[in-house]
């Protein structure tokens, strides 16, 4: 199964795509301003090159695991993506991915995005693995 994966952002949304059987997730690219209607055309050209089954974007919970402010914002967004495309879409606790991913990839701020949104989608697909064992 091919996944999709967003850690969005009002200025740079990550992105990161799985393999084939849905094992392994890597960074795919970045846009910018994702929820402005450029952006959203951006990221609609992705998902219909990609092909996706399924598409996980982060939900930024804050330590407590409690919605704030940004996830209001994130379920704005997925809202508005949910409009332009028919393909599944789920939301993912995303604590820590940037964290993760700055570890990963030091000296490099804007790939810190797709980073993350890799480390969000080896989560997702781990977590997947497991539940069907």
């Amino acid at each position: 199964m091919l996944v999709l994966a967003l850690d969005y952002g009002s200025g740079r949304t990550g992105v990161a795509i799985s393999d084939a059987s849905g094992t392994l997730a890597r960074p795919l690219t970045i846009v910018r301003r994702a929820a402005a209607r450029a952006g959203l055309a951006e990221l609609s050209a992705i998902i219909e090159r990609e092909r996706p089954e399924l598409i996980v974007v982060g939900l930024p919970l804050t330590l407590a695991g409690q919605k704030g402010p940004q996830a209001a914002e994130t379920a704005s967004f997925v809202g508005r993506l949910r409009e332009r495309c028919a393909i599944p879409i789920v939301m993912e606790d995303e604590r820590f991915t940037t964290k993760i991913a700055r570890d990963l990839a030091p000296g490099r701020p804007e790939g810190d995005d797709a980073t993350a949104a890799a480390v969000l989608l080896q989560g997702y697909l781990d977590r997947r693995a497991g539940e069907q064992r």
